[in-house]
Protein backbone atom coordinates (compact mmCIF):
# COMPACT_ATOMS: atom_id res chain seq x y z
CA UNK A 1 0.00 0.00 0.00
CA UNK A 2 1.08 3.58 -0.72
CA UNK A 3 -0.38 6.54 1.20
CA UNK A 4 -0.13 10.17 0.08
CA UNK A 5 0.22 12.20 3.30
CA UNK A 6 -0.69 15.56 1.74
CA UNK A 7 -3.25 16.46 -0.92
CA UNK A 8 -6.09 18.92 -1.54
CA UNK A 9 -9.39 18.42 -3.32
CA UNK A 10 -12.83 19.86 -3.88
CA UNK A 11 -16.00 17.95 -4.81
CA UNK A 12 -16.86 20.16 -7.77
CA UNK A 13 -15.47 22.99 -9.86
CA UNK A 14 -15.64 26.29 -8.01
CA UNK A 15 -14.41 29.79 -8.72
CA UNK A 16 -10.84 29.69 -10.16
CA UNK A 17 -8.13 31.77 -8.57
CA UNK A 18 -8.03 35.41 -9.78
CA UNK A 19 -4.28 34.98 -10.31
CA UNK A 20 -4.52 31.88 -12.51
CA UNK A 21 -7.04 29.50 -14.02
CA UNK A 22 -6.26 26.75 -11.52
CA UNK A 23 -8.43 25.07 -8.91
CA UNK A 24 -8.16 21.96 -6.79
CA UNK A 25 -8.44 18.57 -8.42
CA UNK A 26 -11.72 16.75 -7.91
CA UNK A 27 -11.78 13.40 -6.07
CA UNK A 28 -12.27 11.42 -9.28
CA UNK A 29 -9.36 13.24 -10.96
CA UNK A 30 -7.16 12.31 -7.99
CA UNK A 31 -8.38 8.71 -8.02
CA UNK A 32 -7.61 8.40 -11.73
CA UNK A 33 -4.09 9.69 -11.12
CA UNK A 34 -3.63 7.49 -8.05
CA UNK A 35 -4.72 4.43 -9.99
CA UNK A 36 -2.13 5.36 -12.62
CA UNK A 37 0.61 5.85 -10.03
CA UNK A 38 -0.26 3.01 -7.69
CA UNK A 39 -1.30 5.14 -4.72
CA UNK A 40 -3.99 3.57 -2.55
CA UNK A 41 -5.04 6.32 -0.10
CA UNK A 42 -4.48 10.03 0.47
CA UNK A 43 -4.81 12.47 3.36
CA UNK A 44 -7.17 15.33 2.48
CA UNK A 45 -6.17 18.69 3.99
CA UNK A 46 -8.84 21.42 4.15
CA UNK A 47 -7.78 24.96 3.27
CA UNK A 48 -9.49 27.03 5.94
CA UNK A 49 -6.87 29.78 6.42
CA UNK A 50 -7.65 32.84 4.27
CA UNK A 51 -4.01 33.61 3.45
CA UNK A 52 -3.49 30.85 0.91
CA UNK A 53 -6.86 30.52 -0.85
CA UNK A 54 -9.36 32.82 -2.52
CA UNK A 55 -12.26 30.63 -1.32
CA UNK A 56 -12.39 29.21 2.19
CA UNK A 57 -12.94 25.46 2.29
CA UNK A 58 -14.95 23.84 5.07
CA UNK A 59 -14.00 20.80 7.06
CA UNK A 60 -17.41 19.40 6.20
CA UNK A 61 -16.55 19.51 2.49
CA UNK A 62 -13.47 17.36 3.03
CA UNK A 63 -15.34 14.98 5.33
CA UNK A 64 -17.99 14.67 2.63
CA UNK A 65 -15.37 13.61 0.05
CA UNK A 66 -14.10 10.98 2.48
CA UNK A 67 -17.63 9.71 3.09
CA UNK A 68 -18.12 9.34 -0.68
CA UNK A 69 -14.76 7.57 -1.17
CA UNK A 70 -13.88 6.02 2.23
CA UNK A 71 -11.48 3.49 0.72
CA UNK A 72 -9.35 6.17 -0.99
CA UNK A 73 -9.17 9.17 1.35
CA UNK A 74 -8.36 10.03 4.97
CA UNK A 75 -9.75 13.31 6.33
CA UNK A 76 -7.98 15.98 8.36
CA UNK A 77 -9.76 18.97 9.87
CA UNK A 78 -8.32 22.48 10.00
CA UNK A 79 -8.96 25.15 12.62
CA UNK A 80 -7.76 28.72 12.16
CA UNK A 81 -6.04 29.95 15.36
CA UNK A 82 -7.99 33.22 15.07
CA UNK A 83 -11.37 31.50 15.33
CA UNK A 84 -13.66 32.08 18.29
CA UNK A 85 -13.05 35.80 18.84
CA UNK A 86 -9.29 35.86 18.16
CA UNK A 87 -8.25 35.11 21.72
CA UNK A 88 -5.54 32.76 23.08
CA UNK A 89 -8.14 31.46 25.52
CA UNK A 90 -10.43 30.10 22.79
CA UNK A 91 -11.54 26.52 23.32
CA UNK A 92 -10.35 25.25 19.95
CA UNK A 93 -10.24 21.76 21.39
CA UNK A 94 -14.02 21.62 21.39
CA UNK A 95 -14.04 21.87 17.58
CA UNK A 96 -11.08 19.53 17.18
CA UNK A 97 -12.78 16.86 19.29
CA UNK A 98 -15.97 17.27 17.26
CA UNK A 99 -14.15 16.63 14.00
CA UNK A 100 -12.03 13.86 15.47
CA UNK A 101 -15.22 12.07 16.49
CA UNK A 102 -16.44 12.48 12.89
CA UNK A 103 -13.34 10.66 11.61
CA UNK A 104 -10.58 13.25 11.17
CA UNK A 105 -7.11 11.87 11.90
CA UNK A 106 -5.15 15.11 12.08
CA UNK A 107 -5.18 18.88 11.76
CA UNK A 108 -3.86 20.94 8.88
CA UNK A 109 -2.53 22.18 6.62
CA UNK A 110 -2.02 25.10 9.01
CA UNK A 111 -1.20 28.11 6.83
CA UNK A 112 -2.14 31.06 9.07
CA UNK A 113 0.46 33.78 8.55
CA UNK A 114 1.29 34.22 12.23
CA UNK A 115 4.51 33.58 14.13
CA UNK A 116 5.07 30.14 15.63
CA UNK A 117 5.15 31.69 19.09
CA UNK A 118 2.11 33.92 18.65
CA UNK A 119 -0.21 33.20 21.63
CA UNK A 120 -3.01 32.34 19.20
CA UNK A 121 -0.82 29.75 17.52
CA UNK A 122 0.43 28.35 20.82
CA UNK A 123 -3.20 27.90 21.83
CA UNK A 124 -3.81 25.96 18.62
CA UNK A 125 -0.81 23.73 19.38
CA UNK A 126 -1.97 23.23 22.98
CA UNK A 127 -5.38 21.96 21.92
CA UNK A 128 -4.04 19.85 19.04
CA UNK A 129 -1.68 18.09 21.44
CA UNK A 130 -4.42 17.51 24.04
CA UNK A 131 -6.83 16.22 21.41
CA UNK A 132 -4.23 13.76 20.10
CA UNK A 133 -4.26 14.91 16.49
CA UNK A 134 -1.25 14.98 14.16
CA UNK A 135 -0.45 18.49 12.86
CA UNK A 136 0.59 19.38 9.28
CA UNK A 137 1.92 22.90 8.79
CA UNK A 138 3.48 25.20 6.21
CA UNK A 139 6.47 27.36 7.16
CA UNK A 140 6.80 30.96 5.92
CA UNK A 141 9.74 33.34 5.95
CA UNK A 142 7.78 36.53 6.65
CA UNK A 143 4.46 38.06 7.58
CA UNK A 144 2.39 39.56 4.79
CA UNK A 145 2.13 38.70 1.12
CA UNK A 146 2.45 34.97 1.75
CA UNK A 147 1.04 32.15 3.88
CA UNK A 148 2.32 29.80 6.55
CA UNK A 149 3.55 29.95 10.12
CA UNK A 150 6.43 32.42 10.36
CA UNK A 151 9.88 31.60 11.70
CA UNK A 152 13.43 32.93 11.45
CA UNK A 153 16.35 31.38 9.61
CA UNK A 154 17.37 28.31 11.56
CA UNK A 155 13.80 27.62 12.75
CA UNK A 156 14.32 28.65 16.40
CA UNK A 157 10.65 29.47 17.03
CA UNK A 158 9.56 26.08 15.78
CA UNK A 159 12.05 24.28 18.01
CA UNK A 160 10.73 26.22 20.98
CA UNK A 161 7.24 24.89 20.23
CA UNK A 162 8.52 21.32 19.87
CA UNK A 163 9.90 21.57 23.40
CA UNK A 164 6.67 23.07 24.73
CA UNK A 165 4.57 20.33 23.11
CA UNK A 166 6.49 17.07 23.57
CA UNK A 167 3.53 14.84 22.69
CA UNK A 168 2.49 16.63 19.50
CA UNK A 169 3.45 14.95 16.22
CA UNK A 170 4.55 17.50 13.62
CA UNK A 171 4.39 16.92 9.87
CA UNK A 172 6.81 19.55 8.54
CA UNK A 173 6.34 20.97 5.05
CA UNK A 174 7.23 23.78 2.60
CA UNK A 175 10.26 25.40 1.03
CA UNK A 176 11.22 27.24 4.23
CA UNK A 177 11.37 23.92 6.07
CA UNK A 178 13.06 21.74 3.45
CA UNK A 179 15.65 24.33 2.42
CA UNK A 180 17.08 23.70 5.90
CA UNK A 181 18.14 20.22 4.86
CA UNK A 182 21.49 21.83 3.99
CA UNK A 183 23.76 23.65 6.42
CA UNK A 184 24.57 26.41 3.95
CA UNK A 185 21.00 27.74 3.66
CA UNK A 186 20.88 31.52 4.04
CA UNK A 187 18.56 34.52 4.26
CA UNK A 188 18.43 34.80 0.47
CA UNK A 189 17.37 31.24 -0.39
CA UNK A 190 15.61 29.66 2.58
CA UNK A 191 12.20 30.36 1.08
CA UNK A 192 13.13 28.84 -2.30
CA UNK A 193 14.35 25.57 -3.80
CA UNK A 194 18.15 25.61 -3.32
CA UNK A 195 20.14 23.49 -5.74
CA UNK A 196 23.43 21.65 -5.56
CA UNK A 197 25.18 19.46 -2.99
CA UNK A 198 23.86 19.34 0.56
CA UNK A 199 26.32 20.40 3.27
CA UNK A 200 26.47 19.25 6.87
CA UNK A 201 24.59 21.08 9.59
CA UNK A 202 21.11 21.18 8.09
CA UNK A 203 18.48 22.01 10.68
CA UNK A 204 16.01 19.51 9.22
CA UNK A 205 18.52 16.77 9.92
CA UNK A 206 19.20 18.08 13.43
CA UNK A 207 15.56 18.48 14.42
CA UNK A 208 14.40 15.13 13.05
CA UNK A 209 17.32 13.39 14.77
CA UNK A 210 16.77 15.21 18.07
CA UNK A 211 12.98 14.97 18.34
CA UNK A 212 11.12 11.71 17.60
CA UNK A 213 7.87 13.66 17.18
CA UNK A 214 9.22 15.64 14.19
CA UNK A 215 8.33 14.09 10.83
CA UNK A 216 9.20 15.22 7.33
CA UNK A 217 6.27 15.64 4.94
CA UNK A 218 8.03 14.96 1.63
CA UNK A 219 5.27 16.38 -0.54
CA UNK A 220 5.46 19.11 -3.19
CA UNK A 221 8.50 20.41 -5.05
CA UNK A 222 10.10 21.33 -1.75
CA UNK A 223 10.22 17.77 -0.41
CA UNK A 224 11.25 16.30 -3.73
CA UNK A 225 13.98 18.92 -4.19
CA UNK A 226 15.33 18.25 -0.71
CA UNK A 227 16.07 14.59 -1.42
CA UNK A 228 16.85 14.78 -5.15
CA UNK A 229 19.15 17.84 -5.38
CA UNK A 230 22.02 15.67 -4.09
CA UNK A 231 20.89 12.08 -4.76
CA UNK A 232 23.59 10.33 -2.75
CA UNK A 233 22.74 12.44 0.28
CA UNK A 234 19.03 12.08 -0.46
CA UNK A 235 19.06 8.30 -0.36
CA UNK A 236 21.20 8.37 2.78
CA UNK A 237 18.70 10.77 4.40
CA UNK A 238 15.73 8.59 3.43
CA UNK A 239 17.43 5.51 4.82
CA UNK A 240 18.70 7.20 7.98
CA UNK A 241 15.36 8.74 8.93
CA UNK A 242 13.06 6.10 7.49
CA UNK A 243 10.96 6.11 10.68
CA UNK A 244 10.17 9.85 10.49
CA UNK A 245 9.42 10.55 6.82
CA UNK A 246 6.16 10.33 4.88
CA UNK A 247 5.60 10.24 1.14
CA UNK A 248 3.27 12.90 -0.27
CA UNK A 249 2.38 14.85 -3.41
CA UNK A 250 0.57 18.10 -2.47
CA UNK A 251 -1.42 17.93 -5.70
CA UNK A 252 -3.46 21.12 -5.85
CA UNK A 253 -4.45 21.40 -9.51
CA UNK A 254 -5.35 18.76 -12.12
CA UNK A 255 -2.79 20.33 -14.45
CA UNK A 256 0.11 17.95 -15.09
CA UNK A 257 -1.28 15.68 -12.39
CA UNK A 258 0.29 12.52 -13.80
CA UNK A 259 3.78 14.05 -13.61
CA UNK A 260 3.62 13.52 -9.84
CA UNK A 261 4.00 9.81 -10.51
CA UNK A 262 5.90 9.60 -13.80
CA UNK A 263 8.81 11.91 -12.92
CA UNK A 264 8.67 13.00 -9.32
CA UNK A 265 9.15 11.74 -5.76
CA UNK A 266 7.54 8.32 -6.15
CA UNK A 267 9.79 7.60 -9.14
CA UNK A 268 12.82 8.75 -7.14
CA UNK A 269 11.90 6.38 -4.33
CA UNK A 270 11.17 3.51 -6.72
CA UNK A 271 14.40 4.09 -8.65
CA UNK A 272 16.35 4.02 -5.40
CA UNK A 273 14.69 0.78 -4.41
CA UNK A 274 15.47 -0.80 -7.80
CA UNK A 275 19.11 0.32 -7.64
CA UNK A 276 19.61 -0.89 -4.05
CA UNK A 277 20.14 2.69 -2.87
CA UNK A 278 17.03 2.46 -0.70
CA UNK A 279 16.02 -0.61 1.26
CA UNK A 280 12.61 -2.22 0.95
CA UNK A 281 12.10 -1.58 4.66
CA UNK A 282 12.73 2.16 4.25
CA UNK A 283 10.57 2.35 1.12
CA UNK A 284 7.62 0.68 2.85
CA UNK A 285 7.90 2.83 5.96
CA UNK A 286 8.09 6.10 4.01
CA UNK A 287 5.33 5.29 1.54
CA UNK A 288 2.89 3.68 3.96
CA UNK A 289 3.78 2.33 7.37
CA UNK A 290 4.75 5.61 9.05
CA UNK A 291 1.47 7.19 8.00
CA UNK A 292 -0.45 4.15 9.22
CA UNK A 293 1.28 4.34 12.59
CA UNK A 294 0.98 8.05 13.36
CA UNK A 295 -2.60 8.26 12.05
CA UNK A 296 -3.68 5.06 13.83
CA UNK A 297 -5.00 3.53 10.61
Amino acid sequence: MIIDIHVHSQPKRNMPSPHSDTWFATPWELIEAYDHGGVDKAVLLPCTNPENVHMIQSNEEVIGIWEDYPDRFIPFCNIDPRQCFRTPDADLGYMMSWYKDLGCRGLGEVCANLYFDDPLVENLFDHTEKTGLVLTFHVATKQGGTYGLVDDLGLPRFEQQIRKHPDLIWLCHSQAWWSHISGDVNEDNWGTYPEGPVTEGGRCVELIRKYPTVYGDLSAGSGFNAVSRDPDFGYWFLEEFQDQLCYGTDICSPKNIFNFFDDFLLKFLSDGLAADKLSRQAFDKITCQNAQRILNL
